[in-house]
């Protein structure tokens, strides 16, 4: 018989939040309000990371994705993990959606079904010309440049015609043993930032507006990035909740992040279904629904 019957996932990183980490304790927070909505549906649950060599994941009903925010820098380690462990618990998102959503193609998926993206190109490690010429052919004023497996802005660029050359030597460190893509640059990301619409059990339950600090990309809270109260219009609401319909069935909870294109249009930024940032704290009852919707599952496994 296990011993839990969920784990949130995270890293050694976020484990404990040391004295002055705003950031770390906020995931604490988030972490905290979801094991009392799960407790208080009678469910016993844990919090460990996907690292740690003291747990037994078979002692666990389920494992549910949380922060494991160091998977893309050591892949070759977490990869196996995800494969061996998935071979006796089961995972919250499925393992197929899982393995889907790492990898950055998953965004062709999307467009080809129809959703509105960037202009993203993919570079396979065959590839053997330079980032120079690459980019000459696709005529972009700036790009974004980054891995395929990736997150947090991890070895995230923004890229212009005249800075090109200073990226050509991380560009070929990078493309050594890895999928990279370019996408056009968005102005919108600056001046209007970007929402995560957050979708639990198909549903739109609320949304977060994100920006970055002055002339920065990166709107992610580790940058200095700041989050607002975001009301968004059913439009855009229906836009979130029709890009995870389109995807593969079974999602769970998801985070979907949405900008304005360069020709004002609502776009598809990321899709966000194996380790999303969900900001739970400024919405409980979001909690309260994904706990619901978990101890269901477990009910009928």
């Amino acid at each position: 018989m296990p011993k839990f019957d969920i784990t949130l996932l995270t890293s050694r990183e976020f484990l404990v939040a040391e004295d002055g980490d705003e950031f770390a304790e906020t995931i604490l927070d988030e972490d905290r309000l979801l094991t009392s909505a799960l407790e208080k549906r009678g469910l016993k649950v844990t919090r460990t990371n996907w690292d740690n060599p003291d747990f037994s994941w078979a002692e666990t009903r389920c494992v549910l994705f949380r922060t494991p925010w160091d998977y893309f820098n050591r892949y070759d380690e977490f990869e196996p993990w995800l494969k061996n462990t998935g071979k006796v618990t089961k995972f919250i998102n499925p393992t197929e959606i899982i393995y889907w959503n790492i990898d950055k193609h998953y965004m062709l998926d999307l467009e080809r079904a129809g959703i509105n993206i960037p202009p993203t190109v993919f570079i396979e490690p065959s590839d053997t010309r330079k980032l120079s010429e690459i980019t000459k052919e696709l005529n972009w004023v700036e790009f974004i440049l980054k891995p395929a497996i990736s997150g947090g802005a991890w070895h995230t660029y923004r890229i212009s015609k005249d800075n090109i050359a200073a990226h050509e030597e991380i560009y070929k460190e990078l493309i050594k043993d890895r999928s990279l893509l370019v996408q056009e640059y968005q102005k919108s990301i600056l001046t209007e930032g970007e929402v995560s619409y957050i979708v639990i059990g198909g549903e739109f339950t609320h949304a977060i507006l994100k920006k970055g600090k002055a002339d920065d990309f990166r709107i992610q809270e580790s940058f200095g990035g700041t989050i607002h109260e975001y009301t968004p219009t059913p439009e855009e609401i229906e836009f979130a909740q029709n890009v995870v319909r389109t995807s593969k069935p079974g999602i769970i909870y998801a985070r979907v992040d949405v900008m304005r294109d360069n020709n004002g249009k609502l776009s598809l930024g990321e899709l966000e279904v194996f380790e999303p940032a969900l900001w739970l704290r400024k919405h409980p009852p979001a909690a309260e629904l994904f706990a619901g919707i978990v101890a269901g599952i477990l009910q009928d496994k």
